[in-house]
């Protein structure tokens, strides 16, 4: 979602943070701002034009400084426009109509909660809005508190705030100072490199660590309640548990962090998606690295203890992560014989259920950020569960060091805002998850555990066969450019993949998709089947083949057009009507790893056919660090 970077030190850090914007250009946003201490005083500049347009913006004004914050919008409150944009001045009571110059700038991710009170309490104070924001309530909020110490105003100030925040703030008064704050959304201190003694003093701040590579790889990963006071050459991390608390100093470990800048290089791919639905059986690969069977060390120290403990699953996600933990579910109750109930995350906390403590609550997240899993694992946490796993691609993140145990995959770094590697390396965490729990639960013998070895080892080799049926899914993809909705069917442990295709194609090329399971149609969406209506169908052999293919005879019988990814030994044979699409073999429970890649390319190939900006869709986000 937003971002947010900040830079003091000696030398000009403009340049240091459009380019810090333009690392985070991934997560999505509608404006962009940066805002500097000049002269004695404070400047700004912001656009709700991509961050190239603002680099020239900032070049035309000659914004030149040694201590400065930027920002990438993510529209919640108010809309996409300039007096939106951050980052947000408070020139004090009264307002620019006051002939006072601005005395705080500060940029904001997440959101406040009780901003409609705070505002309410500012305005009367005389305090003017020119925003419809909530992050214009701290700005104003810390100028209130201000009395020449700006570390102090802001530890006021975020006493009071209720929600969720990463804040960046400078002052007019104190040119060699920044201060941050973090709670509930991800904030990160970068330290000026040691081996370029002429930045040795700088400090930095980020709400991904991916903004400042190349820039330095050491990294103070800021917690829960953590407040940070840069100056030059120092710096000072304090926290506190709760907000009435006083903030005490804590030693945060500093560690060496590779942002694997070159990842964000699109090669000779035309977008970030394209190029990461081909890395994935190397994703794939690198993730399963290392796995010579299925044995609870995989998951960290004292899992098998853990793991032998519990009696169910309950998975929490969001999204594309929410289908993979749909997919799991049905490969933990067949394989591993563990009851498993796969939760909408944002729903989880806010309904009454029957808690279990003996149940495992594993979360799903790429980023290790999402706002909403984050507080549903808490919920659990608070009604008596206490075991928690979570499968994640970062190492460092919030998810990774509330959870008990982790799998980390290793997808790299996702740059598209539509998941694909992320989703398939997740899927094979949970699969090495489930055989884990089968093997403790004693229904994996030897010669199993070894076939499974085996087609996880193939894994890799068989994605590149189906990333080779790439032109005959762009065959496809010209057909459906010219479509508005689609149906997309599934059955059993393909259903899921049925859904995650329909949602890639609805992010990206913003054709209506829905996704049934295929002995549905009957039951309803049979009525929305015309010639118009294209229907997708995953179609592996396996056992429910011959009730689906009944389904496909319904689809036609309406006058439907097929689409078809079926097993190369499932006997369709296409005709008019009935379009077919061979994987080379079939997967077994692995299988929907495979199905997944075709609906991939279908949805990138008529996104790039209809023209929309396939890495950056309308109105999403990559990290959803916000409920």
């Amino acid at each position: 979602m937003c971002g947010i970077v900040g830079a003091l030190g000696s030398r000009n850090i403009v340049p240091l943070l459009v380019e810090g914007l333009r690392r985070l250009e991934y997560r999505g946003y509608d404006s962009c701002g940066v805002a500097v201490h000049r002269e004695g005083g404070l400047q700004r500049s912001r656009s709700t034009a991509r961050v190239a347009e603002l680099d020239q913006q900032v070049a035309d004004e000659g914004l030149a400084a040694g201590t400065g914050i930027a920002h990438t919008r993510w529209a919640t409150h108010g809309a996409p426009a300039v007096h939106n944009a951050h980052p947000h001045f408070s020139h004090g009571p009264g307002g620019e109509a006051s002939g006072r110059a601005p005395r705080i700038a500060l940029v904001h991710n997440g959101i406040i909660e009780n901003h409609e009170a705070l505002r309410e309490r500012l305005s009367a104070r005389g305090y003017v809005f020119t925003s419809q924001t909530d992050t214009e309530v701290i700005v104003h909020l810390v100028d209130s508190l201000y009395q020449g110490d700006l570390f102090d105003a802001v530890a006021q100030a975020t006493a009071q705030l209720e929600g969720a925040y990463a804040l960046a703030v400078i002052c007019r008064d104190e040119p060699q100072r920044l201060v941050g704050a973090r709670q509930g959304s991800p904030l990160v201190l970068g330290l000026g490199p040691a081996d370029r003694p002429a930045q040795a003093g700088e400090r930095y701040l980020a709400s991904d660590a991916m903004a400042l590579a190349g820039v330095t790889d050491q990294i103070v990963y800021l917690e829960e309640g953590d407040l940070v006071d840069l100056q030059a050459g120092k710096h000072w991390v304090l926290a506190r548990r709760s907000p009435a608390d006083r903030p005490q100093a804590v030693d945060r470990p500093v560690r060496t962090v590779h942002a694997h800048s070159g990842a964000a290089e699109l090669g000779p791919y035309r977008h970030y998606m394209q190029k990461e639905i081909f890395e994935q059986p190397r994703a794939l690969a690198d993730t399963l690295e290392g796995v010579e069977g299925f044995a609870p060390s995989l998951f960290g120290p004292g899992a098998e203890a853990t793991l032998r403990q519990i009696d169910r699953v309950l998975i929490l996600a969001c999204g594309t992560s929410y289908y993979a933990g749909s997919t799991a579910r049905y490969w933990l109750e067949a394989l591993a014989g563990v009851p498993t109930s796969v939760e909408v995350a944002s729903e989880y906390r806010y309904r009454d259920s029957v808690p279990d403590p003996r149940t495992l609550v594993v979360t799903i997240s790429q980023s290790g950020e999402t706002a909403d899993t984050l507080a549903a694992l808490k919920h659990a946490r608070s009604l008596g569960m206490p075991h928690s796993l979570t499968v994640c691609n970062v190492a460092t993140s919030a998810m990774v060091r509330e959870c008990e145990l982790a799998y980390l995959t290793r997808a790299g770094v996702e740059i598209g805002v539509a998941s694909t590697k992320a989703f398939t390396t997740q899927l094979a965490g949970l699969f090495l998850l489930t055989l884990t729990l089968a093997k403790l639960r004693g229904r994996l013998d030897a010669p199993a555990e070894a076939a499974h070895l085996r087609a996880l080892r193939h894994l890799p080799a068989a994605l590149q066969a189906v990333l080779a049926l790439e032109p005959q899914l762009i065959a496809w993809a010209e057909q459906f450019a010219a479509k508005e909705h689609a149906l997309f069917l599934g059955r059993g442990l393909h259903y899921p993949v049925a859904l995650e295709g329909a949602l890639k194609l609805k992010e990206i090329s913003y054709i209506h998709a829905e996704a049934y399971p295929a002995g549905e149609l009957k039951h309803g969406p049979l009525a929305l089947v015309t010639a118009a209506m294209p229907v997708v169908a995953v179609a592996p052999n396996d056992a429910l083949l011959e009730k689906l293919k009944s389904n496909l005879q319904e689809v036609r019988a309406r006058g439907g057009e097929l689409f078809v990814c079926a097993d190369a030994d499932t006997q369709i044979s296409p005709s008019a009507g009935v379009h077919i699409i061979r994987l080379p073999e079939h997967y077994g429970p692995l299988s929907p790893i495979l199905h997944t890649l075709p609906l991939q390319l279908l949805a990138y190939h008529t996104a790039c056919a209809r023209g929309t900006d396939v890495d950056k869709p309308r109105n999403l986000a990559k990290s959803v660090t916000v409920e």
